[in-house]
């Protein structure tokens, strides 16, 4: 059965200025809509949507038939609708898995997610990015150079204000020194979490090879492996099975 795929992107700087629509003439979801085909190809159904899509293009039978949500965002998180990023957020925590790229770590579906700020540090001035494994045996990881490089990236760096991770996967090197965990993984209910930094829209950061190999691994391993159901706010206890010998 193939893994349902939304790529999900804000989609306003390749509509407001020419020299990033010149990079991504497609839009950044649809540079990474193309890696994600070329690489799963049958084993994915990708589909995109942005910001000025009804509803953002995440209404609840989107999210429903959505195995894995890709998110990219940057200068509009304040205009995505609350109402939709608890109905993402509800789906994640059903079992939907949540790529979320560079920027979107101030997205408010992140914050929501991780509880913190997700502050960090960055200065962007083109330097290079060298993107280290540093679990080699993660899912994530496979087939992935070691280490691989980024010729120019927007520099992110410590401190990342998030909770600890279920896995850091990369950790990232600047030429100006610093570091950053650029890829890590989290749980929220069924739902699983990879965070992934490389991608800023001013480089065409997603059309090197490794990233695509990144972000094509992390939809296989974010999709959900059994039936997803919304967690249930209460669940009332039981007492006869003590005393009847079944199960509870």
């Amino acid at each position: 059965m193939s893994i349902r795929v939304l790529v999900w992107n804000e989609n306003v700087h390749e509509t407001t200025q020419e020299e990033i629509r010149a990079i991504y003439p497609d839009g950044i979801h649809g540079a990474i809509a193309q890696g994600l085909g070329e690489l799963l190809g049958e084993q994915a159904e990708i589909s995109t949507a942005t910001l000025a899509d009804p509803e953002h293009g995440l209404d609840e039978e989107t999210l429903a038939a959505t195995d894995v949500l890709l998110w990219w965002g940057h200068i509009a998180h304040d205009q995505v609708d609350d109402a939709v990023v608890e109905r993402v957020q509800r789906h994640v925590q059903g079992g939907m898995g949540l790529i979320v790229l560079h920027s979107g770590h101030f997205s408010k579906i992140f914050i929501r997610l991780m509880g913190t700020t997700c502050s960090l540090s960055w200065r962007n001035d083109g330097e290079r990015e060298i993107v280290w494994t540093s679990a080699p045996g993660h899912p994530i990881a496979r087939g992935v150079d070691q280490p691989f490089v980024v010729e120019k990236q927007e520099m992110y760096g410590e401190h990342f204000d998030i909770p600890n991770p279920d896995d850091q996967v990369f950790i990232s090197s600047f030429e100006g020194g610093e570091v950053f965990r650029s890829g890590v993984t989290f749980t929220r209910g069924r739902g699983r979490i990879f965070y992934f930094s490389p991608g800023d829209q001013e480089y065409p950061v997603y059309f090197h090879p490794q990233v695509r190999r990144v972000l094509a691994n992390a939809v296989e391993w974010a999709a959900p492996s059994g039936e997803r159901a919304t967690p249930a706010v209460s669940n009332p206890a039981r007492r006869d099975w003590l005393t009847t010998g079944g199960a509870p």
